[in-house]
């Protein structure tokens, strides 16, 4: 048993899988907690592996039957309080597995509530666990934050790293950005005195995501690849799963939607490189958006995974959910019904403590007003998605919706302004403005859209009603319109005492 949890820990996860199953018969007749303790850690290989059968293998080898004759167990097990404690746990993941969350909490609440009151590292993260696999995204950072104290205190190096691990990812799930960074990088100092390769990835995959929100392309990168190297050589789903969705959420972040969609198609269809069984549903939402801001089509396959999102939604699996269902389907929506979902999604955000996905919304709305000319509402929801990625760190979207207050006529911040001018010019929107400054200082249609968010098909569409504007039919005629005036010749007061110079005014970049 010790080999496959080493190996659990650096290694290859299914070959753990396999031996801390082995384990666990072979102990099942001597020694029953410790055969347990290996079907534990043989669920947590699985889970890592994205095996879904490997896990629920795992679970059952908790607790086999024992010739039951009417569905029910002995009565000297139902009476055991152990037995009674592993049978809940074992029937409350299987409802977790299967999408029943009501029968879920009623069987885990209780060993949630057990778990958490021990001062004891190893259960406290295990209900840090439960209530993350619940939704409990409150509860899973409280307890998490206990166990990361008691790991401190008991100086267990072998399990601060997981702990931080699960900690920053809880963070994650609640859109706190800015601490997952911290725990995530304390985990990964952690890791460096007691080498752990599978939790490194894990942590390096968590950064990933945390700097695809907070952090530049490069630093995605970085870490994306980090987690990466160790996911495919020891066969890490899960960890895998969250490294591709940090490098699709950073593109999208960054304007590029195209490669956002392409990036997430395959996490989230059937196929050989379908996202983790327990992750993949969370990364909908993104690739919604991003095939919206592509240009694509909202074709069946989009709409079905909508729906698919919003049975997983209903069953209380996360409480941001609900409210993230009704802007999906704002975003590929027909007509003005598209704003009563906006406003509905925006009512159920109140109702949860989600400023991240709150703001995401605002932006969306804010989008969607701006492309219609209802600057003014507009602008006022995109205040709205300023403030909220402000608030949790959200550098990389605070700079997006920035960029779309500018387009709706406002400069929330030291940011260039707009250009001016007369005659044409002054025909201009703001977004003509800024699109046809870019393409005369030579950016290409692709370029312009990362700078500004929006799509290359929108750039064409602004870009030719530039040229109509202006009276051009190129880009050479465009950047020759747009430079200034030259100045007027030198003059100089008659008795010839100096010359004034009259400098032209340049339109601001």
């Amino acid at each position: 048993m010790a080999f496959g949890i080493r190996l659990l820990r650096d290694g290859p996860v299914s070959d753990a899988h396999h031996l801390l199953l082995l384990a666990a018969g072979a102990l099942r007749t001597t020694d029953v907690a410790r055969s347990r303790e290996a079907s534990v850690h043989a669920c947590l290989a699985a889970w890592s592996a994205g095996d879904r059968d490997g896990y629920l293998t795992a679970l059952d080898a908790l607790c086999p039957p024992t010739a039951p004759t009417d569905g029910r167990p002995p009565a000297a097990e139902r009476d055991d309080p152990v037995e009674a404690f592993w049978r809940a746990y074992r029937d409350g993941m299987h409802s977790v597995l299967h999408g029943d969350f009501v029968r879920a909490n009623a069987l885990l609440g209780p060993i949630l509530t057990v778990l958490r009151a021990q001062q004891d590292t190893s259960r406290l993260l295990s209900a840090g666990t439960i209530a993350l696999m619940l939704g409990d995204l409150a509860a899973a950072r409280q307890v998490l934050g206990l166990a990361l104290a008691t790991a401190r205190c008991e100086a267990t190096p072998t399990f601060l790293p997981r702990v931080l691990e699960h900690l920053a990812y809880a963070e994650l799930r609640e859109g706190r950005y800015h601490q997952a960074r911290v725990h995530a990088q304390a985990g990964l100092e952690a890791a460096d005195e007691h080498p752990q390769r599978n939790v490194t990835a894990g942590l390096s995959a968590v950064l990933a995501l945390a700097a695809s929100i907070a952090g530049d392309p490069d630093e995605v990168a970085t870490h994306a690849q980090s987690a990466l190297h160790i996911a495919h050589a020891h066969g890490l789903g899960q960890t895998r799963t969250l490294a591709e969705w940090a490098r699709a959420r950073a593109d999208l972040g960054h304007g590029n939607a195209e490669h956002a969609a392409a990036r997430l198609a395959p996490l989230v269809h059937e196929g050989p490189r379908q996202g983790h069984f327990g992750l993949w549903m969370m990364a909908v939402p993104c690739y919604v958006e991003a095939t919206v801001l592509a240009g694509h089509d909202a074709d069946e396959d989009v709409a079905d995974l909508i729906d698919q999102y919003a049975r997983w939604a209903a069953r209380g699996a996360d409480p941001q959910a609900p409210a993230v269902v009704l802007r999906c389907r704002a975003l590929v929506a027909d007509g003005e019904h598209s704003e009563d979902l906006f406003t509905a999604a925006l009512a159920r955000h109140e109702q949860v403590d989600s400023p991240y996905e709150h703001a995401r919304t605002h932006l969306a709305y804010g989008m969607w007003l701006r492309r219609r000319r209802r600057f003014v509402e507009a602008r006022a929801q995109l205040r709205y998605a300023v403030m909220g990625f402000d608030q949790c760190g959200a550098d990389v979207w605070t700079k997006q919706a920035d960029a779309e207050l500018r387009a709706a006529g406002e400069t929330p911040t030291a940011v260039p302004a707009p250009l001016s001018g007369t005659g044409p010019l002054a025909l201009l929107t703001p977004q003509q403005q800024r699109i046809a400054h870019s393409v005369a200082q030579g950016a290409t249609n692709r370029e312009v859209a990362r700078q500004l968010s929006i799509s290359t098909r929108t750039v064409e569409y602004h870009l030719r009603n530039i040229f109509t504007h202006l009276g051009v039919r190129s880009r050479v005629a465009l950047a020759r319109r747009l430079e200034p005036e030259p100045p007027p010749p030198a003059t100089s007061d008659r008795a010839g005492r100096g010359r004034i110079e009259v400098q032209p005014v340049r339109p601001a970049p």
